[in-house]
Order: structure tokens, then sequence, then C-alpha cells
């Protein structure tokens, strides 16, 4: 198997060994030489070889976020790990370690092509987010269960197994099963699976593959239905709105108070209970619904805002290309005609006119973007105000919807203050005729602590509420303010970056005169 520690020194992938590899494997010569000189930035290596060095862990690969091949066999490597941040890896070559399990790749979404060849593996797992694998290799492993292999029916991409050389491909059954269970493959043990086999493997395993794709069908469903469940929520979240549909927050007001548990439990409290629950979830439900209409309203503004940014920025960019464009073929021609002139006063002229002409165009893609500017300031400040109204506007309306909620709340504490200061009177006068618990007897020992009782639920229901009300008011207000922030920083890096490009185009243009005049001089 893999190599063992007592035959070599174990080694750590660190920054020096990674800078080595790197420059040995990069361009080579004058080219290499000028490479080393300003230094080869690991974020620009695509491919990278660290086999033969007895590395024992993985590490320092953080920077290599282009890697796209990756080689880190016959190593001494135990545990895969520190490859999260290699999100464009396609090939990866682990063969010939002391790996024991399949961990650490959640992150290769982009995987084509995986070589565990010659490890220590006993269990096919940990795989689920490699959907692109296509290759895939974990021969002379210790794989012994046959029914493991299942396991990699989810990889609908994959074409291409070994898994020779492990306990399992001893069984007379190995090929006729692999074949049965991976219908897609196309080579087993890096041998093309015939027709024939095919067609066997199809009778054989025909019941057991048609209950296992019954499962997979439910499976399938459940995942889809999670999945719809997790978007509708994530939609629910960006309306600030989520949990509302329902009695979440009416629930969360009685979850943790004790006080009001024991009061449910007074003679007409339930019928008072029923009937608040299902007014203040009504309200709730308005709230939700509220949120959504008013969350695709602002998609709509904001998508509506960006277009017609986009448009204007995209207009302007084209009257600029335009006055270019001419100012370029006429430049073209204005060149061929001063290599031509011979006499010196006019051509110290005619590069006069050419000088006057570049500033005129400075002047000109200037003007242009100081109209862009001016025009989508008032395209942001629109903006700025319809987002301003629409969120003033939804905050009103929530605040009312809430207030209206703490009124049942303060409408529900008096009815059942009154309903626990009659049961008490009553209790005093032996004339209840229904039995309490001994904690009900406990609060109705006198009228303050029931007063006190019924409060301390009544200040804890009153807390949620407005605790939620606060959440959605500062997230809602949260999102507009950093939208406009970004929104002029976006405007102010654009102009900036806009501005640049003038003066580096203009700069180009009188450089090429200058060039020109010194040529004519000499």
């Amino acid at each position: 198997m893999s190599q063992m520690y007592d035959t070599v020194e174990p080694s750590v992938v660190d920054e020096e060994m990674l800078q080595r590899a790197v420059e040995e494997q990069g361009p080579q010569n004058r080219a290499g030489h000028i490479a080393k000189e300003e230094g080869i930035e690991f974020r620009e290596v695509h491919q990278l070889r660290l086999d033969y060095k007895n590395i024992l862990k993985i590490d320092h690969l953080w920077q290599f976020t282009n890697l796209t091949k990756l080689q880190l066999d016959n190593n001494i490597i135990e545990k895969i790990e520190g490859l999260d941040s290699l999100r464009n890896l396609v090939w990866l070559d682990l063969s010939f370690n002391n790996i024991e399990v399949i961990e650490g790749l959640e992150s290769l979404e982009k995987l084509r092509d995986l070589s565990l060849y010659n490890n220590r593996i006993s269990v096919i797992e940990n795989m689920d987010n490699l959907q692109q694998l296509q290759v895939l290799s974990l021969g002379n492993n210790f794989l012994a269960q046959l029914d493991n292999a299942v396991y990699l029916r989810k990889f609908k991409r994959l074409r291409t197994l070994n898994l020779a050389g492990n306990p399992i491909h001893k069984d007379e059954r190995y090929k006729i099963f692999i074949a049965a269970y991976l219908p897609e493959l196309v080579y087993l043990d890096y041998r093309l699976l015939d027709d024939n086999t095919r067609e066997v493997a199809s009778v054989q395993y025909q019941y057991a593959i048609e209950e296992l794709r019954q499962n997979e069908a439910l499976e399938q469903q459940g995942q889809e239905e999670r999945h719809r469940q997790e978007e509708e929520l994530q939609l629910h979240k960006a309306a600030y709105v989520e949990f509302l549909n329902g009695p979440s927050l009416f629930d969360s007001m009685y979850a943790e108070d004790t006080e009001a548990a024991k009061l449910a439990y007074l003679p007409g409290v339930a019928q008072l209970l029923e009937s608040y629950s299902s007014q203040f979830v009504a309200l709730c439900q308005q709230v939700f619904t509220l949120g959504l209409e008013q969350h695709e309203r602002r998609e709509d503004e904001v998508s509506a805002f960006f277009s017609c940014m986009g448009e204007a920025v995209s207009n302007n960019q084209e009257r600029a290309a335009l006055k270019v464009s001419t100012f370029e073929k006429e430049r073209q021609e204005v060149f061929r005609e001063l290599q031509k002139m011979t006499e010196p006063k006019l051509l110290v002229t005619r590069l006069a006119q050419c000088v006057e002409e570049t500033v005129q165009l400075c002047d000109c893609l200037m003007t242009l973007e100081l109209q862009l500017v001016d025009q989508l300031e008032d395209i942001v400040k629109d903006f700025e105000r319809n987002i301003s109204d629409m969120v003033s506007g939804f905050i009103e309306t929530v605040q009312g919807i809430f207030a209206q909620c703490r009124d049942l709340e303060n409408n529900h504490h008096e009815k059942l203050l009154e309903i626990a200061v009659a049961t008490l009177e009553k209790v005093a006068k032996n004339e209840l005729v229904e039995d309490l618990s001994d904690d009900i007897r406990m609060l109705l020992v006198d009228k303050d602590t029931v007063i006190n009782a019924v409060s301390a639920s009544h200040d804890t229901h009153l807390l949620k509420i407005d605790n939620r009300e606060d959440e959605l008011m500062t997230k809602i207000n949260s999102w507009s303010t950093t939208l406009i922030e970004k929104v002029h920083s976006d405007e102010v890096e654009r102009n900036r970056k806009r501005i640049s490009e003038i003066h580096t185009y203009i700069d180009y243009l009188r450089e090429q005169l200058d060039d020109l005049e010194l040529q004519e001089t000499l």
C-alpha cells in the first residue's frame, strides 16, 4: 500500500514548498527568470504537482483559487483537508496515500476526475456535492460491502469507475451488480461494459432496481419539497415577514410563559385564548401578505432603476464611442498626411491643429460624462425618493397592524385579569365548582399574587410583539440605507473609472503626437 512513516520524514505543505513547486513547474528560461523576479501570483496558477514529497498534511492552498488540476499522489497523507478554497478544481489525484475516510471535498463542486486509488478507504461516502463527477478511481482500497457502491447512483454524470483490487472485486456478483445499479456507467475497471452484461444485470436485479427507483423517486420528491420550502422561506425573509403567515409569533409569546400556562386552566380562559389566537394570527397574516406585496413592488422598482441606469450609461457610451471612432479615422488620415509633409512650418502648424483637436475631443468626452452624471443623478434621486416612500409607507402600515396586536393583547389582559380575580373571589367563598390544580391554587392565594402573575404574562407578550416589530423595522431600514449607499458609491466609482479612461486615452494621443514631432525634428 502507501508509504509509511518509518521509511520517510513526513512534511507539511507550506509556503516554501508551494513557492518552489510553482517556480519549478512554471515558465522556464528567460520567461521563467522574469516570472521569478516579478513573483508568480498563486491565484494565477492553474495546475500544480505536489507528488512524491512525503506530504503528511495538506495546508496553505487557500491562495490557489483558480487551480483546476492538483496532484497529491504518492505521499503519506492521512486526511483530506485544506481544499475548501479550490472551488475551480476539476482534476484531483490523491492516489497512493494513507487516507481512510473520504471527506473534505464539499467545496469541489466542479470536480470531474477524482483518484483515490491505493488508499485505506472502507466506505464510499461524503461526496454528495460532486455532481459533476465523471471519472472515479477507488481501486486498491478496503471496500468490502458491495451494497456501498449503490451510493454512486447519485452521480448521474459518472461514466468511468475503477474498484479493482478491493475485497468486493472478488464477489462473483461484482460486475453484474455494478452494471445493474449504475446503468449509465460506460467503463468499469477501465474496461467497456458490454451490452450482454447490461442485459443480464437488468434481468437479474429487475425487482430490486424497481424498488430502489421508487424509493429514490420518493426521496427526490422530498428533496424538491424541502428545496421549495427553503426557497419560500428565503422569499419571506427577503420580505422581512418570515413565520408571520401562521401562529408562530403567537406561540412564541406563550412558549416560555410559565404564568400563562397556569392561568390557561382557569375557568373560561380556554375560550378566551381561542378567540385571541384567531384574531392575532389574522393580523399577522395581514402583515405577511402586505410584506410579500411590498417586496414585489420594491423588487420591480429596483429592477426598473438598474435597467434605466444601464440604458443611460449604454446610450452615453455609444455616443462617446462614435466620437472616438470618427476621431480615430480622421487621425489616421492626418498621420498619413503628416508623414508626407516636408515643409517644417506647415508641419508645425498641422501638429498644433492636431493638439487642438485632441483637446476638443477630451472636452467632448468630458462633457458627455458630465451630462451622464447629471442624468444619473436625477435617476438616483427619483429612485431614492420612490424607495423611501415605499419603505416608509410599508412601515407605517405595519406599525398600525402591530398596534392592533397590542390592543388585542391589552384587551385579552383585561379579560384574563377579570376572570382571575373573579375566580379568586369564588375560591375565597368556596363557591368554585371546578377542580383546580395545586399550581393554580398557589396563584389564588391573594389578589396581589394573581395580579402579578397576569401582569408578568402580559409584559412577556408585549415584549415579544415589540421585538418582532423592531426586528422588521430594523431590517427594512437597513436594507434601504445599504442599497442607496451602494448605488451612490457605485456611481462614484463608475465616474472615477470613466474619467481615468478618458485621461489615459488622451495622454496616449498626446504621446503619439509628441513622438511624431520628435521624429520630424530629428
